[in-house]
């Protein structure tokens, strides 16, 4: 009968779409990652990470020593780090990327720690706000290179103009990281432009060292 025909139609195109769509994010999530260009900007940032009482984790460090290559390269002429504290911190993120850029010669003038946000959506929002209020509308995020995809969409859908610079080194780098990590930020950008554009809050906080193997 035409009914049941047309209800095989319908489940096959679902079925095709839950195949499909994934696949197709994945592939962006993975090209990104290896065409990703740093374009002169406004403000470079530096994605959080995590930090232990003021020392940056070795993702961390490989984002800040990066961001520190392309400041000195004079794609932009301030840098912004941002990230919170986890319970029971002495000291932020953002405050340990400030604080190690200060003391490998970066002026204090030139950087501002955005001690907010403990996943990339909230981040995101944070430093937005603080570029918006200075009139600044162009940044270069510094983060590892299966984040730029979801990194860029978030700073862009918050009208900013986005550009990625991955690092090449660490953990998070396409050498040392694992398919764990594609897999990760794939379903992560899935759940963003889905349950999270309808306000239900996402954490990407949790992140084992498994991902980077």
């Amino acid at each position: 009968m035409f009914i049941f025909r047309f209800i095989r139609r319908v489940i096959s195109f679902i079925l095709l779409l839950i195949i499909v769509i994934p696949i197709y994010v994945a592939g962006n999530v993975w090209y990104s990652a290896r065409q990703s260009s740093t374009e002169k900007s406004d403000v470079i940032l530096v994605m959080g990470a995590a930090q232990f009482d003021g020392r940056p984790s070795e993702i961390l460090m490989a984002r800040i020593e990066h961001a520190n290559q392309i400041y000195k390269s004079k794609f932009a002429p301030r840098i912004y780090t941002v990230g919170s504290g986890a319970p029971g911190d002495r000291t932020t993120e953002a405050a340990a990327s400030r604080n190690w850029l200060i003391k490998n010669g970066v002026k204090k003038s030139n950087v501002v720690a955005i001690a907010q946000g403990r996943d990339t959506l909230n981040s995101t929002k944070a430093y937005a706000a603080v570029m918006k209020k200075s009139n600044l509308s162009s940044v270069i995020i510094v983060t590892d290179p299966y984040h730029c995809f979801r990194a860029i969409k978030m700073a862009k859908d918050l009208a900013l103009s986005a550009s990625c610079s991955p690092v090449t080194q660490g953990p998070g780098s396409l050498e040392n990281s694992g398919v764990n990590y594609l897999i990760r930020e794939t379903g992560a950008y899935l759940a963003y432009i889905t349950v999270g554009k309808l306000g239900i809050k996402l954490s990407d906080r949790l992140m084992q060292i498994s991902l980077y193997s």
